[in-house]
Formats: C-alpha cells, sequence, structure tokens
C-alpha cells in the first residue's frame, strides 16, 4: 500500500508518526504550517483515514517508523 504515496508524502508520514506538529514538520522540511496541514490532509483523503493518529497507526503497518 506505500506504493499509494509519494517519497515527500511518505516523508512527512513519518514525521507525523513521530508525534511532530504542523509546526515543527514545516520547520523541518522548510514549509509553513499551512502547507503542512493541506499536505496532512491530501495524504489522510488518499489513504481514506479520519485522522493523524490513524495515520501514524498506518505508518507503524506498513514498517515506515
Amino acid at each position: 500500500m506505500t506504493e499509494r504515496l509519494l517519497d515527500p508524502e511518505l516523508e512527512l508520514t513519518v514525521l507525523v508518526a513521530e508525534g511532530l506538529s504542523n509546526r515543527e514538520i514545516g520547520e523541518r522540511l522548510g514549509s509553513d504550517e499551512m502547507t503542512v496541514a493541506r499536505q496532512v490532509s491530501q495524504i489522510l483523503r488518499k489513504l481514506r483515514l479520519r485522522n493523524r493518529v490513524q495515520l501514524a497507526v498506518w505508518a507503524v503497518k506498513q514498517g515506515l517508523y
């Protein structure tokens, strides 16, 4: 199932799984907080998940974190 996400989306997913906030992720990736929020929302829609917790669980199940 990881093939459904692009490399930048996988990178962001791992950072969510690490428990980082949108602001912290933005600082790491050189993006602003709103851009990160939009990207997380897109990933959630793509994977048909409801929230960041489910995304973190998904990342663990995929062996990403």
